[in-house]
């Protein structure tokens, strides 16, 4: 990109301060978006990136400093003020409504009406909002339920509202943590063409791939404050994991050397069919001390694969082994009696309850271990999840701190801590670094690793090739509910995984 001299930032944040309760979430952060640039804010969890997007969208107001559009400054109090000021969002989070029509949701508070009663125009919705999926290569219909979607192609429609607003700043939160590669791929020459228009865009995302193709420069967040920044020029992965971190990572970040003694199946499934895909059969073993990587497109089957094992949708037949015991996994209550867990891809809906504290959330699964005549032993259940939360470097003033106030990296060490206590034979991580920092990240592949070691069988569950890759022992590759191959170590490579996920 050419920038005159001269030219003016579309946006201005100068000095922006927030306290929190006695936190500095940001003290003096000072960022600027040019028109037609990409720049990617970079951080880890509990950097201040998300309470700095929640002053530019009106919802939080900040102590000091100031925002200035096209050089004036301007006051920005609601989401309703954002919008006027041609500011969009696009979270990680959805923020979509099932229970209506993709048109719907895209002018969803702005509908278009007609005629002296003012009706809801549908056929102007939905003939406005097609050009927006076409673009976004989405081919549905724009009055196709939203429950009829995948949670890739919801993300899609968030994406599409954004882009029916005609926004001169864009800002875009992990828009590619639900998507395939195919549609990363689409989505990242979307946003280069918006960048054409001269749409400015802040991309925050813990893909450091995706930044290292599209970002023009780099602004890193480190507790709260500016930690420095990158030139197109200077991007590089080891540069861009310092300016968050500070530090280097790279004994986590790169494969571990492992002894490839013959280890003994632990876990085996044997012909499991699944309701999502209730013709495929699948087959395979994890072994003991084994990290199985098992990669796929979305909707590939392999969550509910995952979910089988774990009884929360039992399988429509097959056998599943632990070691040399059949079991019968009717619940999860089966797969937890036999030491089997699942670490959800969806962390805050199905691994916490947010609106517990890290202590409850920890000791959940095991409340027998500290009960007597069915009262809880408190200090001793306290004095437990407090080792098992330090053990796993959960970051929190203590253990009665809420779920729901922690960053996702810690989040997701709260639903590893629960298992840890209660001696796992197998561990199932579904997608487990999803929309978390890559500081937090190597923490969790850590922890993963030394599971392999104590001799735990583990399957990882992942849309993220680098990932797969970087922790597998093997990688059992899924199409369309059925597995089409399994790759050793030495075979694995991103070409002969993808080969696969296509279904060769």
């Amino acid at each position: 990109m050419i920038r005159l001299p001269d030219a003016v930032p579309t946006l201005t944040m100068r000095g922006i301060s927030k306290r929190f309760a006695g936190v500095q979430a940001l003290k003096d952060v000072d960022v600027e978006v040019y028109g037609g640039e990409i720049v990617a804010l970079l951080g880890e969890n509990g950097a201040g990136k998300s309470t700095l997007m929640k002053v530019l969208g009106g919802i939080h107001q900040p102590d000091s400093g100031e925002i200035l559009r096209d050089g004036r400054p301007v006051t920005i109090r609601s989401v309703g003020d954002s919008i006027r000021l041609g500011i969009s969002f696009i979270h990680q989070e959805l923020n979509v409504l099932d229970n209506l029509d993709i048109a719907g949701n895209v002018f969803l508070g702005r509908e278009p009406v007609r005629g002296p009663l003012r009706l809801m125009d549908r056929e102007r919705m939905v003939h406005e909002t097609q050009p927006y999926l076409d673009q976004l290569g989405l081919r549905v219909p724009a009055d196709l339920p939203l429950e009829r979607l995948s949670l890739a192609q919801r993300q899609m429609v968030e994406i599409a509202k954004a882009l029916s607003l005609k926004a001169r700043v864009l800002i875009m939160d992990e828009p590619t943590s639900s998507l395939t590669l195919t549609e990363t791929a689409r989505l990242l020459s979307v946003v280069q063409g918006l960048r054409s228009q001269g749409v400015g865009v802040v991309y925050i995302s813990h893909r450091l791939d995706e930044v290292r193709q599209i970002a023009d420069r780099v602004v890193g967040l480190r507790d709260g404050r500016n930690a420095g920044g990158l030139t197109r020029e200077e991007i590089t992965h080891e540069r861009m994991v310092r300016l968050m971190v500070g530090r280097d990572l790279a004994p986590a970040m790169v494969p571990e050397a492992r002894d490839e003694p013959e280890r003994p199946d632990l876990l085996t499934l044997d012909r499991v069919r699944t309701r999502r895909y209730p013709n495929q059969e699948v087959s395979f073993a994890v072994r003991q001390g084994e990290i199985l990587g098992m990669s796929g497109l979305v909707g590939s089957g392999r969550s509910e694969l995952a979910m089988a094992i774990f009884g929360v949708e039992p399988p429509l037949s097959g056998t599943i082994r632990l070691g040399a015991e059949t079991l019968e996994i009717h619940s999860p209550k089966d797969a937890i009696n036999k030491h089997i867990y699942l670490i959800p891809e969806d962390r805050r809906r199905s691994g916490l309850i947010v609106d517990m504290t890290i202590r409850e959330n920890i000791a959940l699964p095991a409340l027998d271990n500290f009960a007597s005549l069915g009262l809880i032993r408190r200090g001793e259940e306290a004095d437990v999840t407090a080792r098992a939360a330090k053990q796993l470097g959960v970051k929190a003033p203590g253990v009665d701190f809420l779920a729901k106030n922690l960053s996702g990296g810690n989040q997701q060490k709260v639903v590893i801590a629960k298992w840890l206590s209660l001696s796992p034979k197998v561990v199932i991580f579904d997608e487990p670094t999803r929309g978390i920092d890559v500081g937090a990240k190597a923490e969790i592949y850590v922890l993963i690793r030394e599971l392999a070691k104590q001799g735990v069988g583990v399957l990882v569950i992942s849309s993220d090739m680098e990932e797969v890759l970087l922790l597998s022992d093997r990688v059992a590759v899924m199409h369309e509910g059925r597995l089409t191959g399994i790759l050793d170590r030495a075979e694995c490579s991103e070409e002969a995984v993808m080969r696969l996920a296509v279904g060769g």
